[in-house]
């Protein structure tokens, strides 16, 4: 047996001397400020995967054996209570009295982030032990090699004496300065200074957007698949996400029947991810006016999430879908990580525009909610206009010859080459999300399949399933490595697929 199976052995066996069920385990865990849940636990017990060494740590600790027996080691099996002898227990500063414990909050139950879960758990232990992983599973654009433009770290070196104090809680004048103008460019309607906000990265916007607007039970539409931060925020704010499907013959366009057949009295508003991850879709006008007359229709909310919207190849264009619904109400976010190369710098914005009359009082609550985190990233906000302004690098990396361009030429045809895998050509992006046939490798678990890979090659994708597609049918790759180093995973990959089943 392998060490995974020897800890799946030697877990179970403790379990069961102790009367233990997984909930207990998880239960346990959320008492003593652990982070387990029970995809991980189940993970464990099942033999997918070896926990982290604190994680072994708390479950020696917890079913009182030895952490080295547990881990699969040759040590003897520790003595176990006899029967009827109490377990020793924890007391607080009371003698006698059980120490107080603090789990996690309910409101985190439905919460999953599995872009950092437990497939890449497994893979922070393989590195702990030695074993070098090829990460393609974040698109984080520094670690392969893109560099911020000179000019933007200059300026910020410049000014970054002046940044020491807090800015107003929406951001710098000049940062939104410059937004609104490059949102007017745009043809987003009806955006003035005021309807500019700034955040540490889009992500912390889109928790404050959603915070702000929903009560328990409130719905919204969102795309499945979907970046899964907009299924978390919305679940965590009290709503439930209810995803309608994209199409994957349609080029990953919106499905409308399903769309609208998924709309209720509860639904508030739409979420689109445009261009998307992790299909890589670029939604045409005709896509938008479309999405634009079911949110007229049901009079919702439209939030877009545009951050990838100078990241559009083959000469396409990008359309704010605002633009196209003056008398709506929108909300559209972008910023820097992605067609900068600084996701470091924490640098986002969401602009308020359209029909702003009909969200005053949702407009309070954002406001109130800025206000209470003080500010953004004062030293990245000072650069917006130096990047928003001038010559644009990343048009460098989309273009025939660039980076991205090439990288993406790549690894459509790699992808499509190896028997069993499919995907459709990205139009923009760096992400690609190839669908697998579950007949010819008998899959049923994508998770799993997430982590077989894993295992035996030391490659790391997500599974669909961490972006809330529901078929154990696809995985998402990140093409930011440079070819040579695509030709490695492909290579990995295409020798995978020659004899796995699950």
């Amino acid at each position: 047996m392998d060490r995974t199976s020897v800890f799946a052995a030697r877990l179970n066996s403790a379990m069961q001397t102790h009367g233990f069920k997984q909930i207990d385990i998880v239960h346990r865990a959320e008492e003593s400020g652990v982070k387990l849940g029970k995809s991980h636990i189940s993970q464990y017990v099942s033999g997918k995967t070896m926990p982290r060494p604190d994680i072994v740590r708390f479950l020696a600790a917890t079913l009182q054996v030895d952490e080295r027996w547990l881990r699969g080691e040759d040590t003897a099996l520790p003595q176990q209570p006899s029967p009827g002898t109490a377990a020793p227990s924890i007391d607080g500063p009371s003698k006698g009295k059980p120490m107080r414990r603090f789990p996690k909050s309910s409101k985190l139950d439905n919460v999953l982030y599995d872009v950092r879960g437990p497939v890449v758990d497994e893979a922070a232990r393989m590195e702990t032990d030695g074993t070098s992983v090829l990460k393609l599973n974040i698109g984080n654009p520094a670690p392969f090699g893109f560099r911020t433009p000179d000019e933007v770290v200059y300026d910020m070196r410049q000014q970054l004496t002046d940044c020491e104090g807090y800015s107003p809680a929406k951001g710098l004048f000049s940062a939104r300065k410059a937004i609104m103008q490059y949102a007017q460019l745009k043809g987003l309607p009806n955006v003035t200074i005021d309807d500019i906000y700034t955040g540490n990265g889009v992500s912390e916007l889109i928790n404050l957007s959603m915070s702000a607007l929903l009560d328990t039970g409130d719905e919204v539409l969102v795309p499945s698949p979907d970046y899964p931060l907009w299924t978390a925020c919305v679940n965590l704010a009290g709503g439930t996400a209810v995803h309608y499907v994209c199409d994957e013959q349609s080029e990953w366009y919106p499905d409308m029947d399903d769309m609208r057949a998924k709309i209720t009295d509860r639904t508030k508003a739409i979420v689109i991810i445009n261009p998307n991850n992790p299909t890589g879709a670029l939604y045409p006008r005709e896509v938008l006016q479309q999405i634009v007359d079911i949110a007229r229709e049901h009079q919702l909310i439209i939030f877009s999430d545009e951050i990838y919207d100078r990241l559009v190849m083959d000469g396409l264009e990008h359309i704010s879908i605002a633009s196209m619904a003056p008398d709506l109400f929108c909300v559209t976010f972008s910023g820097l990580s992605k067609s900068h190369m600084i996701a470091g710098f924490r640098i986002g914005w969401m602009v308020l525009s359209g029909n702003k009359r009909i969200a005053e009082d949702y407009i309070e609550g954002l406001n109130m909610l800025s206000n209470m985190r003080l500010c953004s990233n004062v030293p990245a906000q000072s650069i917006v206009q130096t990047a928003l302004g001038g010559h644009q690098s990343v048009n460098d990396y989309i273009v025939p010859g660039g980076r991205i361009y090439e990288q993406r030429e790549y690894i459509t045809e790699a992808l499509n080459s190896i028997p069993g895998i499919t995907a459709v050509k990205p139009k923009a992006a760096f992400y690609i999300f190839p669908k697998i046939d579950v007949k010819r490798f008998n899959i049923t678990n994508d998770e799993q399949f997430a982590l077989d890979l894993l295992r035996e090659k030391k490659l790391l994708v997500v599974h669909g399933g961490g972006f809330n597609w529901h078929e154990p049918d696809h995985f998402r790759v990140v093409y930011l490595p440079r070819i040579e180093v695509l030709k490695d995973a492909v290579d990995r990959m295409t020798d995978f697929f020659g004899h796995y089943r699950q």
